[in-house]
């Protein structure tokens, strides 16, 4: 893939750019790799392939520029927009509705944020697209102030994009950079995005996460799945699982399934879809996941963790490695943490592994590891 973006050093994020894409997957599968040596038991599978171009669901677009002439996209060195509306990596929907957002900030007059004046209002738009091609649509503003001139406005914007069936305000007061803030002011009557992935539906609210790369994150669920029901166990935990993903696909009539997550965004999203399923052994619970492992009475026979780039840490480890759970099935997206986690579990042999390009065009990428106690 080539971007005129990066070629023009206007936006470098993307640090593979330009580089044949089959000698992206090699090289990380090589990192990967190199990392796991030690479990010389593994048995790599196939490497599963992304789209080169145009697989990002979600645009995180800083908002700089005027009133008149609003940029979306980042920031330079001195703070000043550098318009990115013609982004290679985000789905062909997403791309096709940033005019139309540029042009209501013109309309609404949303005053973009100036960083280095500490001036304006607008932070960023956040834009989720879903695979039938509905919206959602963030405001991060640095105050109320404009909410109201935004809903005021919003009629418009609705009729000029009929898919955009979520919008919401995020108030965001902090100088830092840090991408939003904790409170959230839905504006429309729908407050879920759903999200078709295999033969679920997920719904995803405003302050939930969800995997960037929907076709990505499909594959990943469907791996998670197929080892679980090779091992057929009767009990599961989903640690960090977000709006639900592995666990409500790993659900069963014969099986408990409970995901814990600290989002309750998340947790509401996941308890909906499994609602809507119709799953009756499926449950979720606000907690950290550490906490909730080291305060229960009892342990499931598998535990599936999807933890952030920190890795799910020394004491989740100590606990999994005194436990009586037989089976783990790590999903990272970090393999350095990954593999230091792994290493302190030495009652648990990695069995299978398989490397998923959630990230194409940059170093990043999803590897799953099937584990079981030796």
């Amino acid at each position: 893939m080539q971007c005129s973006y990066f070629d023009a050093a206007r936006c470098l994020s993307c640090t593979h750019m330009g580089q044949p894409y089959a000698e992206q997957v090699a090289a990380k599968e090589l990192h990967c790799r190199t990392l796991l040596a030690d479990h010389t038991s593994l048995q790599w599978l196939p490497p599963v392939e992304s789209r080169e171009s145009g697989f990002r669901n979600k645009a995180k677009m800083v908002v700089g520029g005027s009133v008149r002439n609003p940029t979306l996209g980042i920031l330079d060195a001195e703070g000043h927009g550098v318009d990115l509306r013609e982004c290679g990596v985000c789905s062909p929907g997403l791309r096709a509705c940033l005019p139309v957002f540029a042009a209501f900030i013109t309309e609404a007059r949303l005053t973009p944020y100036d960083v280095p004046r500490r001036r304006g209002e607008l932070k960023h738009l956040i834009i989720t697209e879903s695979p039938d091609g509905e919206l959602m649509l963030r405001f991060v503003l640095r105050s109320e102030n404009l909410a109201g001139r935004i809903r005021r406005h919003l009629p418009s914007l609705l009729d000029a994009l009929p898919q955009l069936k979520v919008v919401s305000v995020n108030v965001h007061p902090e100088h830092k950079a840090v991408l939003e803030g904790e409170r959230e002011i839905l504006l429309t009557e729908q407050s879920t995005l759903r999200m078709h992935i295999n033969d679920l539906d997920l719904h995803l609210r405003p302050q939930s996460f969800f995997q960037t790369n929907t076709e990505m994150a499909a594959a990943l669920y469907r791996q998670g799945r197929a080892w679980v029901n090779e091992v057929g166990p009767a009990s599961v935990w989903d640690l960090y699982c977000g709006v639900g993903g592995f666990a409500l696909h790993c659900a069963g009539p014969s099986r408990e399934v409970l995901g814990i997550e600290t989002s309750r965004e998340a947790i509401v999203s996941a308890q909906l879809s499994s609602r809507d399923a119709g799953l009756q052994r499926v449950g979720f619970q606000a907690d950290d996941a550490t906490a909730f492992a080291l305060s229960a009475d009892r342990t499931p026979e598998l535990v599936i963790v999807n933890p952030p780039r920190r890795g799910i840490g020394r004491e989740l480890c100590a606990w999994l490695e005194s436990s009586d759970v037989q089976h783990v099935i790590y999903s990272s997206c970090n393999a350095k943490s990954l593999a230091r986690d792994l290493a302190a579990m030495p009652s648990f042999t990695a069995r299978r592994v398989r490397l998923l390009d959630m990230f194409p065009q940059t170093s990043h990428y999803e590897v799953m590891v099937q584990l079981e106690r030796c």
